[in-house]
């Protein structure tokens, strides 16, 4: 089970068709480079199939993902409380730094340098998962344990 936001969910939803018209463009490109003759050293015809397998891989992954979603319905969700979609503001204890989270039921993509997405399957997204404001949550990162203290919800 996938929890995401709407907005998530019509992205996957994009994404997946547009990948699926593709194959009919990528037939055709392997169709083309197959004419050039040999196909041991065909590197048009390697790369083709290559861009094939990658769109038909992100196909049946997109495909498992929407299978599996469950829309977060933030209207139920307190205001006060960590859920997918929102944005929050942490700061680290030890350093006293401040940054801007977003919990994201499926990663974007775009790197923004003033929200970093983490989504609810990491080891951040599960101690943010239904915290709230004012909660300190101490979490088993690749590079230590960290404790954040909840600021505030954006």
């Amino acid at each position: 089970m996938e929890y995401m936001t709407q907005s998530d969910k019509d992205r996957l939803e994009q994404e997946l068709k547009d990948r699926i018209r593709k194959r009919k463009e990528l037939s055709d490109r392997i169709g083309r480079a197959r004419e050039m003759g040999d196909l041991k050293e065909n590197a048009e015809y390697h790369a083709a199939r290559e861009d094939q397998g990658l769109n038909e891989a992100r196909i049946h992954d997109l495909e498992e993902k929407l299978s599996n979603v469950v829309i977060a319905d933030t209207d139920v969700v307190p205001e006060d409380m960590v859920f997918v979609g929102t944005t929050v503001k942490l700061k680290d204890t030890a350093s006293g730094n401040e940054e801007i989270y977003k919990l994201v039921g499926e990663m974007s993509g775009s790197f923004d340098s003033e929200v970093i997405e983490v989504t609810p399957n990491s080891a951040l997204g599960m101690g943010l998962m239904k915290a709230k404001v004012g909660e300190t949550l101490s979490v088993d990162l690749p590079r230590g344990t960290k404790s954040y203290e909840i600021v505030e919800i954006l």
